[in-house]
């Protein structure tokens, strides 16, 4: 096991399975030296936890929580096509969609979950450029979504 899964079972937590696609992409793609991820949801086991809109069905606390299983998802979609999440060399950029009540303006805090996990796992490889964007609606009502772009070693 790679010292970056060791890093998340020590937080409690595992690395999942890639999210199956919903539709016709791959859950990440290969580029030289840079992996991007698709935008990943917070499945846990084949399901989301929780739908609706940060700010109205879903509380600010609880989609932070989701955009961090997101962060875990994209980590197994990096994994999927580089093998060892020790090839990380950093994390370059984070993108977070967050599907948003109308008077709800905490998008950066929900993205948060993402930046301050991939921090916890990675150290300073988890430090990142990154975008959170407040959206109308997103793929099965998931209440948020993140995208990751990864420059790995060879």
């Amino acid at each position: 096991m790679s010292r970056v899964e060791d890093k998340i079972e020590s937080l409690g937590l595992k690395l999942p399975d890639v999210v199956p696609p919903l539709a016709a992409y791959q859950p990440a793609v290969r580029s030289g030296n840079y992996v991007f991820t698709s935008g990943q949801l917070p499945m846990v086991d084949g399901a989301l936890p929780a739908t609706g809109k940060v700010g109205g069905e879903v509380n600010a606390e609880q989609a932070k929580e989701l955009a961090g299983v997101c962060a875990l998802n994209a980590l197994a979609a990096v994994k999927s096509v580089v093998g060892d999440l020790d090839k990380i060399v950093r994390v370059v950029k984070v993108v977070g969609f967050v599907a948003s009540a109308p008077d709800f303006t905490g998008q950066p805090g929900v993205v948060n979950g993402a930046s301050e996990l991939l921090g916890e796992i990675l150290g300073d490889k988890g430090v990142h450029a990154r975008s959170a964007v407040g959206v109308a609606v997103l793929p099965v009502d998931a209440p948020v979504e993140v995208e990751l772009q990864v420059e790995i070693a060879d």
